[in-house]
């Protein structure tokens, strides 16, 4: 990039902007080299500035969320990486309406809505990512998706435009959406619920909290579930039946806990993470003749 062009970048009129930033703590996986710029802008008119700007000057441009099903190259993000965080979070209720913007985390969201005696996202109020990526994979847990709670979402398209889209509109499906399709980037979310008893909806959050935690191998960096679920089938089964519990290529592992998730036990490479993954799809194929698609995005160089 240009010198001036970085120099205008940095220059915060976007947001908070920095160089070179290593984006393994800007994932759930631990994993992802330097980004050439990270921007965390706070308010709409900054990502639509810097979306045009990018647009104009020619940039590779970037959305990352909570990063919780992202696994980042060894080398990085060039161009222009915008984090949507806590950065951009806020969370309202009107009613039974619950808008959060695309960098609240479900499960503050999904807290918001339990607080003022909603029920509906109970079930996915364990998810860790942030409502944009929710939304953009249609992310679900235990017969929940997006698609049963959501009433409306808006989205920037790539050429800095606002639109908000209905339900319908959205076109979600398993792990699908209008704006995955379109690299739209989701900027805010209403999801309409239903009212509740207060006592029956946080039994029911503690009930799917300690069933997460029980199952799942919450204390270790991972990105959650990492292939998507084959037709007729469970992955977890699949990679458990094949011996695969516990298997580890370096720093990267199946987890001895919940198979369908791989792990970083200690500073696993990008790298370590793709060849382990490319193994358990060839065990997979070669024992079952079933093909592993992952659910997890990987993204740079």
């Amino acid at each position: 990039m240009d010198k001036t062009i970085i120099e205008e970048l940095l220059g915060n009129k976007f947001g908070k902007a920095r160089e070179n930033v290593m984006l393994n703590k800007y994932t759930t996986f631990n994993i992802g080299g330097p980004a050439d710029i990270l921007v965390e802008p706070e308010t709409e008119e900054q990502i639509s500035s810097l979306v045009k700007f990018c647009n104009e000057k020619e940039i590779p441009l970037t959305v990352i969320g909570k990063g919780s099903n992202l696994l980042i190259k060894d080398k990085g993000i060039r161009g222009v990486v915008i984090a949507l965080r806590e950065n951009f979070s806020d969370i309202t209720v009107d009613g039974n309406i619950v808008t959060a913007q695309a960098g609240a985390s479900l499960r503050n969201t999904s807290i918001k809505s339990f607080e003022n005696n909603l029920t509906g996202m109970e079930a996915v109020s364990g998810i860790p990512g942030s409502v944009g990526g929710a939304i953009i994979m249609n992310a679900g847990a235990y017969g929940t998706e997006m698609k049963d709670i959501v009433k409306s979402v808006r989205c920037m398209h790539r050429d800095g435009e606002i639109v908000e889209y209905t339900n319908e509109e959205m076109d979600f499906s398993y792990r699908h959406s209008l704006a995955s399709e379109n690299e739209y980037v989701v900027i805010s979310t209403s999801f309409e619920l239903k009212e509740g008893n207060k006592e029956e909806i946080y039994a029911a959050f503690e009930d799917f909290d300690y069933k997460r935690s029980s199952r799942q191998p919450l204390d270790r960096h991972s990105a959650g579930s990492t292939f998507k679920r084959p037709e007729g089938h469970y992955a977890s089964k699949l990679i458990d039946d094949a011996g695969l519990r516990g298997f580890t290529i370096d720093k990267a592992q199946v987890s001895e806990k919940h198979c369908g998730f791989l792990i970083n036990i200690d500073d696993a490479t990008c790298e370590n993470m793709l060849t382990l993954i490319k193994e358990v799809q060839k065990r997979i194929k070669d024992d079952f003749g079933v093909t592993l698609e992952t659910e997890v995005k990987i993204i740079g160089e």
